[in-house]
């Protein structure tokens, strides 16, 4: 006899668990989407955009964090939650500077698609332009703050995979930035390497790899023939 693996519901469908599944973790194995922006298999998860709320049994949850529990029922795609992670979305887009057209990670940005995806159509906030110096110090990696979203990817890859902790969030509020562990403060002086996990998990166009941008041509990039109107 057969043991069948424990589900939970979610938007009507049964998602098998295993132990230490996050509600994210299951549905991603599972094919099912959350829309996410700071979560990565490859890493510890953080809740650091709640792009991924959900509703568990009724109450808000950033899915990536919380367990699945046998028998939990989840929902995805209401009303309320759309909403939601719209004005999140344009709000970030609002907080920094996002000029899709003009960016080397266009047609492979995370933040971008999960705007497409939600519908997004103007920023509806007060747009911020904030002027903060681009870091080109390093000979292999260029750190674009106006493009950082803080979802500390960067952190917890030099942390966890890397073992540098070459990243840290620093500041409260508007004035929360993305800090540098060098004397400078500076990339240039760090101990990233090109090769470093961290210096390619950024969801948007923050840390690139130098001399490699529009390497893969606009129509075969990640996101380009997606269908994104789910």
């Amino acid at each position: 006899m057969s043991v069948v693996d424990p589900t939970f519901d979610l938007d009507g469908q049964p998602v098998a668990l295993q132990p230490g599944d996050t509600i994210l973790t299951a549905a991603a194995r599972a094919g099912l989407d959350i829309p996410h922006l700071c979560w990565s298999e490859e890493v510890s998860g953080s809740a650091s955009c709640r792009l991924c709320t959900v509703l568990a049994d009724g109450r808000p949850v950033a899915a990536c964090v919380t367990p699945a529990v046998a028998g939990q029922k989840v929902d995805c795609r209401t009303a309320s939650l759309a909403t939601q992670r719209l004005r999140l979305l344009q709000m970030l887009f609002v907080e920094g500077n996002h000029f899709c057209p003009g960016c080397e990670k266009s047609g492979n940005c995370v933040l971008q698609v999960q705007a497409e995806r939600a519908g997004m159509t103007d920023l509806n906030f007060e747009v911020l332009n904030p002027e903060r110096p681009v870091d080109a110090s390093h000979p292999d990696v260029l750190f674009e703050p106006n493009r950082c979203i803080l979802c500390q990817l960067c952190v917890r890859a030099s942390d966890e995979i890397d073992g540098k902790r070459v990243f840290a969030i620093g500041g409260h509020g508007i004035a929360t930035r993305l800090l540098i562990d060098s004397p400078s403060g500076r990339l240039g002086d760090s101990a990233l390497s090109v090769d470093d996990r961290a210096a390619h998990i950024c969801p948007v166009g923050a840390l690139l790899p130098k001399r490699v941008g529009f390497a893969v041509p606009i129509g075969q990039r990640r996101f380009d023939t997606e269908d994104t109107r789910g």
